[in-house]
């Protein structure tokens, strides 16, 4: 189809299609536009946005009469459909229920299949999905919106915790005490296009597009008295990774005891396979103390703060072309926070200063 668009349109439309936080919809009628302005087909232009030929030929021709304005939606006669209270009641009670008591082959709601099950079932006689927004967002429910959770069965969950919380608070006398842990699975990933830099009025942009050149895992202990990282990248994850790491932290604390923080991993621990942690820390004069988070507990390890700041400043936006990049840019900036940033964490419990009991 030919559609004729001129230089301000153009721009128009362009601009359209570049807002970021623009409506899809919007999105979707501007590329139909633009599509056909290069001559594509109205099945061609249908297929490439997963709509049908009417609902094509439908815009195109309101952009013919009224130009890009003719792209926005119209208003709707008549008077609004009026929900009653207990029409209201019958969305939240569905909405707070599991859609597949209704037959339904999905895991959690979206504002759509709220509006047609409850017209369906007729428990509201006629009901948008716009309106069932609405009367979930003034009961402050959200059922599109999942949050993960994980509840710990630990029977000595709280026995360890004050343990630990306790060592933060009141770390022995000349007693270094360690936070000790790897963060696995870091991808080094390279992007088609370099990250786009903020500008006024518009976020810092990443090309999509990506490529996988392997994985890392980082061995890291932090020092929770002076904030001092030791790190060490690997290939894999194993049980001698992990010696081979405690080695390096055995070599760097050489004299008195060590206090360390772990979590429950099964490499970190005895097993019914060997005593090999007991058998290393004999190796090192029973000196290391290991003190185990609870169960789902991991957060109480501090190193993983590292790890948060590790990943918001280097890797969650990084650019690394080959394994050895990231390892790299991973020891530089260990070697920067050591020797500019280095300093104990002010560590929080429930947003409260701990507190010694």
């Amino acid at each position: 189809m030919d559609v004729r668009v001129s230089a301000s349109e153009a721009r128009e439309l362009e601009r359209i299609v570049r807002e970021g936080c623009g409506e899809a919809r919007r999105y979707r009628r501007a590329r139909m536009v633009q599509l056909a302005a290069t001559g594509a087909s109205i099945s061609a232009i249908a297929r490439a946005l997963g709509t049908s030929r009417g609902r094509v030929g439908d815009w195109l021709g309101r952009f013919e009469k009224e130009g890009v304005a003719g792209l926005e939606d119209q208003p709707r006669s008549g008077r609004p459909v009026e929900i009653t209270a207990l029409e209201r009641h019958q969305v939240i009670a569905t909405a707070t229920s599991d859609p597949g008591e209704f037959g339904l082959d999905r895991t959690v709601w979206s504002h759509e299949a709220l509006a047609e099950v409850l017209e369906q079932s007729g428990r509201v006689a006629s009901i948008s999905s716009s309106t069932v927004g609405r009367i979930l967002a003034e009961a402050e429910i959200k059922p599109h919106r999942v949050k993960a959770w994980c509840h710990s069965t630990d029977p000595e969950y709280q026995a360890k915790l004050r343990a630990i919380v306790n060592l933060y608070v009141s770390p022995p006398p000349g007693e270094p005490v360690l936070s000790i842990d790897e963060k696995s699975g870091i991808q080094a990933l390279s992007r088609k296009r370099a990250l786009v830099p903020a500008a006024p009025g518009k976020r810092p942009r990443q090309e999509f597009e990506y490529r996988r050149h392997g994985t890392r895992c980082l061995f890291a202990c932090f020092n929770i008295r002076t904030g001092h990282v030791l790190g060490r990248c690997t290939e894999r994850r194993t049980r001698d990774d992990f010696f081979s790491f405690m080695n390096r932290v055995a070599r760097r604390y050489r004299q008195g005891r060590v206090h360390v923080v772990l979590d429950n991993l099964n490499t970190h621990k005895d097993t019914s396979r060997g005593p090999f942690l007991t058998e290393w820390n004999q190796s090192h004069g029973s000196r290391f103390v290991f003190h185990y988070t609870p169960t789902h507990g991991s957060w109480l390890n501090q190193v993983e703060l590292r790890f948060s700041i590790l990943t918001r400043r280097v890797l969650r936006y990084g650019d690394f072309p080959m394994p050895d990049r990231l390892v790299e840019t991973i020891d530089r900036f260990i070697e920067g926070w050591n020797r500019e940033e280095a300093r104990p964490f002010r560590w929080t419990y429930e947003g409260r200063p701990l507190v010694s009991r």
